[in-house]
This record gives C-alpha cells, structure tokens and sequence, in this order.
C-alpha cells in the first residue's frame, strides 16, 4: 500500500473542487421566517462559481521546492506550502473544500475506532477477532471498512494515510483496542490521519520535483521526510487552535473538527509569503 505515482494535479481550466467536495460554508439557502426575506429585501447572490486550473499554477511551488530539494532550507519548503496554497490551489478556503474527502474519512474513522458495538463497529470487530495476531491483516480491515478501494487517487491517498496513522498509533499504544480507543489514542490517530492526507496530496503534486531536484536518492527520501515532520507539527498546532476555541471533539464533530483544522493550517501556509 502506497503513494508512490505523481499527480500533475488538474490541468488548466479544470475546476478545483472536485464535484463531490463539500459546499462552502456560506451559501446556505436563506431559512425561511428571515426578518431580512420578510422585509422584502435583495435575496443573496449564489455563489460563485468555483475556481478553475491556472496555467503553471504550481511553478512557484515546484521552483521553492527545487530550493529545499537541494539544500533543505526549511524556508524554502514554507515558501513553496505558501504557493502551494494560493495560486496552486486558490487559497485556503478552496483548498480545505478540495480536501472535504480527508474531513469525511476522519470522521468515519473516528465513528469506526470508538466503543460503540452495534453496525460496522461490531462486523469490524468480528474481522479483528477473526484475524488476531496478524497486526498487518487487522490494520487492512480497519482500512477497508473506513476507506473502500473505489480505484481513484484520493481513496488510495487516504487508505494509505489510514494505515500508516494506525500503524503509528500501535507504535506508541501497544495495547489500544483498535475499536474502543480512549479519547487520547483517537485524537492521536485522527491528527496522524490528517497530517498524512495533506502530506500525501503535497507530495502527489510536488513530490517528483522534490525527488528529481535533490542530490541524490538518500537526500531526496530525507527530504520527504522534512515534509511529513514539517507538515504534522502544522498541523498539531492547527487542531490545538482549534480546540482552544471550544469545538467539540465527540465523533459526531471529527469531521468539523478536521475541517476546522484544515483551514487553520491552510491560513498558516497562505501567510508564509506575507
């Protein structure tokens, strides 16, 4: 289970959120009963449609990476997130749209990793059963039943980035029960998870400039490194801000809570350049 092929990522003219993506926030219908709707005033405009592919979107990005290639300069890599943001994929709030799938997923892996014993929770619990003592077998099931193999990219992405924060996980809880995780073990996993996603879709469009511009193929795996180091302590920091700001954290709200911290993230990396 990998990551290992590049993605260019849309051409030009493409639209940047897929069409499955979440909706924006802030275009909700207008409720009914409004006192603005009552007293006859303009309804909102729809929104606007969403962005399309730049040409070369992604050439101050691959030109920052070049420099962290090569020397490993960690402004380099914070400049070439900044591009990655912005013109690569028109700002955070697109972004965290085009990301909606990594929000989804965490919370589905959350619902799947708690005590509940009823639904897919008790059928994957008869699969950890029926496969005890097979570390890899178990953490494949959980990865099935969070992240069915559908053939397309992201899905691959996220099945890797599930079992690597699995793995992760039993790294440093030996003994965590896979599906009755004690609320530390799954603020771990879902933060590891999410981490690794937004790694993954960086180095899916970045990575092969990373990897044809380093020294050498030692140097170019360090560097891969630096990203994932880099990327999850951002990331930590943006789920600590977020919780500093009350959103719950029950599996009801992991999706939010992920969507939340995306955002945060990607607003970091936007002002990198500012």
């Amino acid at each position: 289970m990998g990551t290992s092929k590049s993605s260019t990522g849309p051409g030009a003219g493409v639209s940047l959120v897929p069409p499955w993506a979440d909706p924006p926030r802030d275009d909700a219908p207008p409720v009914i009963g409004d006192p603005a709707a009552d007293e006859g005033q303009s309804a909102p405009e729809p929104p606007a449609a969403d962005p399309k592919a730049a040409p070369a979107r992604f050439r101050a990005t691959r030109s920052n990476a070049t420099r962290f290639a090569r020397s490993g300069d960690t402004d380099a890599l914070r400049r070439s997130l900044s591009h990655y943001v912005t013109s690569g994929y028109g700002g955070s709030r697109t972004l965290t749209r085009r990301l909606s799938g990594t929000a989804r997923t965490a919370g589905r892996l959350s619902s799947l990793l708690g005590s509940a014993p009823g639904g897919d929770a008790a059928a994957l619990r008869d699969r950890i059963i029926a496969n005890s003592g097979n570390a890899d077998a178990i953490l494949n099931a959980v990865v099935e039943a969070v992240a069915p193999t559908d053939g397309t990219q992201d899905t691959e992405a996220a099945r890797f980035s599930v079992h690597t924060a699995l793995s992760d996980l039993l790294g440093r809880f030996p003994d965590a029960d896979l599906i009755a995780l004690s609320d530390a073990q799954r603020d771990f996993v879902i933060e590891r998870y999410t981490a690794l996603d937004v790694t993954n879709r960086f180095l899916l469009d970045v990575g092969k400039t990373i990897r044809d511009k380093a020294p050498d193929a030692v140097t170019a795996a360090r560097r891969a490194r630096q990203v994932r180091e880099f990327i999850q302590q951002e990331i930590a920091a943006a789920f600590r801000a977020v919780r500093a700001k009350g959103r719950p954290v029950d599996s009801n709200g992991v999706s939010v809570l992920v969507r939340d911290a995306l955002r945060e993230a990607f607003t970091v990396f936007e002002d990198y350049t500012s």
